[in-house]
């Protein structure tokens, strides 16, 4: 006679069950306020961009359904702006990530000045991102700016003393996403440290033992054991990059081609005081963050609660 197997919920005892419900206590008005203040604006969004609404004219409100996503999403504007922003993700992500991981390197394996180096490291993310950006700015303007001079004596001349970085979009990039590199990189670099430091040394010391070269031991030992680090390195930063606002705002405010989606949802919400049109740009660009990190998670297959793949 076959049994079916049994599903029923483990006996929790007397002292577990004071201990479950002790912790709703302690968490759940915390969890209860993140989910109001998360969801709300979310929410609000959502229906504000069903309207045709404008702040001068808060009157005229007129129902017009997804007719505003449909405005949005036919216009090439969104779309250079999109391209824009992945542009500018892919890169700093991808640079962030080679330098961020040198770094951790560089201070995992340092015996001596530990402290002070990370302290160093530490500096541009402890800058606010407004000041890192008007930095950056005046470093590489024509008129305040010192790189057209440094560059100009290290070129012999060839270089020009008054280049307009920002009168292109590629040469615009080049302040814009170096800005952002030098503040996140060291956000990149602490993510990866905590995966340094976890893995085993004994695996490292009998890859050695077996003759394996420092790039077979970084292949085989020290990147398989820091997916899970790598991945949420990664997408943290991946979704970060993606709301860039602050250093094209101050550098270029969107100008040749260099709008991003969050300016965009500036410029129609605070400028054109379009705020339906400026509540579906923000959906759509919350919409796109949820797919990146559900990208991520899938992508990489690995479970951050163990670590493992």
């Amino acid at each position: 006679m076959s049994t079916a197997p049994d599903t029923a919920r483990p006996h929790l005892s007397d002292r577990a069950r004071e201990e479950r419900r002790l912790g709703w206590k302690l968490a759940g008005p915390a969890f209860v306020i993140m989910i109001l203040v998360t969801f709300y604006p979310i929410l609000q969004a959502v229906y504000t961009s069903l309207f045709k609404y404008r702040l001068t004219d808060p009157g005229k409100r007129e129902f017009v359904f997804l007719r505003n996503y449909g405005i949005i999403l036919t216009d090439p504007l969104w779309w250079r702006a999109f391209g824009t922003t992945a542009f500018i993700t892919v890169v700093t992500v991808v640079v962030e990530l080679v330098l961020g991981f040198a770094i951790a390197l560089a201070m995992e394996k340092i015996v001596h000045g530990r402290g002070l180096l990370r302290t160093v490291v530490l500096i541009p993310y402890s800058i606010i991102t407004v000041v890192s950006a008007f930095s950056w700015f005046y470093a590489f303007a024509t008129d305040t700016g010192f790189v057209d001079p440094l560059l100009h004596k290290l070129s012999l001349g060839l270089f020009p003393a008054d280049y307009d970085w920002f009168g292109g979009f590629w040469s615009s990039m080049v302040p814009i996403c170096g800005s952002e590199i030098w503040k996140t990189t060291p956000f990149m670099s602490l993510l990866l440290l905590a995966g340094l430091t976890q893995i085993d040394s004994a695996m490292e010391e009998a890859a050695i033992v077996d003759g394996a070269t420092w790039g077979e031991r970084l292949r085989k030992v020290i990147l398989p054991n820091m997916k899970s680090q790598i991945m949420v390195a990664l997408l943290f930063r991946t979704l970060d990059a993606f709301r860039i606002f602050d250093n094209i705002f101050i550098m270029t405010a969107g100008s040749h081609d260099t709008s991003s989606l969050s300016l965009i949802a500036y410029n129609q919400t605070i400028s054109r005081t379009e705020v339906g049109l400026g509540s579906a740009v923000s959906v759509l660009l919350f919409v796109c963050v949820v797919i990146i990190a559900v990208i991520f998670v899938k992508g990489f297959r690995v479970d951050l609660a163990g670590g493992r793949k």
